[in-house]
């Protein structure tokens, strides 16, 4: 007795599926990325400024003004002064950098991304 043959394999319908779900992760790491570059930016600009000489013995705002400086050059334009906060706690001086960033995804839906990120200055 002989088996009938069977196709085995992928339809035309199930690979436009499979392209369709890798074309919407493509676009949605492609936005994404961005946003978290520059946030590692932004932790690699304040870890900077934590190891400058005698940055404890400086005033607030000038330290916001050093940080701001190398964001600057880091091409951020996510984080203002506004977003960064000096304090003191009972180790030292911390430097705090809180900020959101709103992007479009696709056509009328967008996402927000929440940073809050605070480095202790030595």
């Amino acid at each position: 007795m002989k088996l009938p043959n069977k196709q085995g394999g992928l339809t035309f319908i199930g690979f436009l599926i499979v392209m369709a779900i890798a074309v919407f992760c493509v676009i949605i790491g492609a936005k994404l990325f961005p946003v978290y570059q520059e946030y590692y930016s932004v932790v690699s600009a304040m870890k900077q400024v934590a190891i400058q000489p005698n940055v404890t013995a400086t005033t607030p705002a000038k330290i916001k003004e050093m940080l701001d400086k190398r964001l600057y050059t880091s091409y951020v334009a996510s984080v203002k002064k506004v977003h960064m906060t000096v304090s003191r706690t009972k180790t030292g001086l911390e430097l705090n950098v809180a900020y959101e960033v709103r992007k479009t995804l696709m056509f009328n839906l967008d996402f927000v991304a929440v940073f809050d990120k605070t480095v202790p200055l030595n």
